[in-house]
């Protein structure tokens, strides 16, 4: 039996990556977890988080996702997220800016969308939490 699995990050605008991987690491609404090879079948709705995995060479790769849905079956794992970005690419000064634009609509409370600023502010912070955490 092979140790490896299959991953596959895929955003509206591109395949983020494809890769052979050993463990798998991300969060959902229970909580943080960990999926290695020859997991149960599973579907799950991710929150904005830090995921990462070890790829086949032992290397820990760490990067952004925004909300989106996890699929595993197979030894695949699939993940179909709004974004997807390496620390590296993040451009820290337009995270903090929608986080500082999210904290002053949820302040105004003007009769906007609550539940839409809550989610801009966790994503601005998870992306600038990804930069730190490096």
């Amino acid at each position: 039996m092979s140790s490896n699995m299959v991953l596959n990050i895929n955003t509206p605008d591109k395949s983020f990556y494809h890769g052979e991987i050993l463990r798998f690491f991300t969060e959902n609404s229970e909580g943080n977890f960990e999926i290695l090879p020859h997991h149960a079948s599973i579907v799950t709705y991710l929150k904005p988080n830090i995921s990462s995995f070890i790829d086949t060479q032992g290397n820990e790769k760490k990067f952004f996702n925004s909300e989106g849905v996890l699929i595993v079956k197979d030894n695949i794992i699939t993940l179909n997220v709004d974004a997807s970005e390496w620390p590296e690419d993040i451009d820290i000064e337009r995270a903090k800016k929608a986080k500082e634009r999210a904290e002053k609509r949820l302040n105004s409370k003007d009769g906007m969308d609550v539940k839409r600023a809550q989610a801009a502010l966790m994503r601005a912070m998870v992306r600038i939490n990804t930069t730190i955490n490096e």
